[in-house]
């Protein structure tokens, strides 16, 4: 079996560089945050691979990862199907609209006898592990619940008149489960960002220990990390459901991200019910009226 590796590819271009320009392998372990024994095994083996920085523009990180942790007994195995760029479907999947699926059905259409979702997905979650990594979040049941809106807007169309409106996508997601609530109203304003909030409550059958929003206008007043100002009536509102608000981290999009984020990469592919239709719909009425 081929050597684990104890460092992402981006710290090993790292750690050759460093090692060209004279740093000494107990500096690059404190620069890296790994031990020094870790440094000079990776360097052992860039030296006897005959890897030297510099690297060739033609040496992918597939590659410098064969070369420095495969064993020598062991012949490259070639994978049989062509594979898409997959630094490519990384950035691809970070647009409104864009997820795997989306991603795998264009991938065959190019390549009729590629890889099915299944393998497609392995080997694309393998490739994001040699990327820089990332801090994991542990989610207890029933603590938190990560609110905002998708940034994607569906059609309303209204079956007397015909007109065709655009409402907005409300999501709330459980960070533990990811079991998630959408629904369509017509604007981010202060009532419709509250009545959705109570529609969530109802639907999770409960309430949680605190809700997470955005940093958005119609929650909160002015961001901040140590000291954010929660919209007065929002703040009510959370007060008579005795929830807490934690809003996310300013400049920080990634704090929603528990399954919010993933909820509203995918709106634009997402076709409101007939309830959420209503739901805007009545949302519209009562606001002209």
């Amino acid at each position: 079996m081929p050597a684990k590796r104890e460092l992402t590819m981006r710290q090993l271009r790292h750690m050759l560089r460093l090692h060209h320009d004279g740093v000494s392998a107990r500096a690059i372990g404190r620069t890296l945050g790994v031990a020094r024994s870790t440094i000079q095994d990776n360097l052992r083996r860039a030296q006897a691979s005959g890897i030297a920085w510099p690297l060739p523009p033609e040496l992918t990180d597939d590659v410098l990862e064969q070369r420095l942790f495969a064993r020598s007994a062991i012949t490259t195995v070639l994978r049989r199907r062509s594979e898409p760029d997959w630094g490519m479907l990384a950035r691809e999947l970070k647009r409104p609209g864009v997820n795997l699926m989306v991603l795998w059905e264009e991938y065959r259409q190019a390549q009729p006898d590629g890889y099915g979702y299944s393998r497609f997905c392995d080997l694309f979650r393998g490739f994001e592990r040699r990327l820089s990594p990332v801090m994991r979040q542990d989610h207890v049941a029933g603590d938190k619940v990560f609110v905002d809106y998708s940034g994607k807007r569906v059609d309303i169309v209204d079956p007397s008149t015909g007109i065709v409106s655009e409402a907005e996508i409300f999501v709330g997601v459980l960070g533990a489960s990811s079991y998630t609530y959408a629904e369509a109203t017509f604007t981010q304003t202060l009532p419709d960002w509250i009545g959705s909030h109570v529609r969530m409550f109802r639907f999770f059958g409960g309430v949680p220990r605190l809700t997470v929003p955005d940093n958005l206008k119609s929650g909160v007043n002015k961001a901040s990390f140590y000291d954010p100002e929660i919209n007065r009536s929002y703040g009510m509102m959370a007060a008579h459901y005795g929830v807490g608000v934690l809003p996310a981290r300013p400049r920080r999009p990634g704090t929603t991200a528990s399954g919010a984020a993933r909820w509203a990469a995918c709106a634009g592919r997402c076709t409101p019910t007939w309830s959420s239709r209503r739901r805007a719909a009545s949302s519209s009425t009562s606001r002209s009226g």
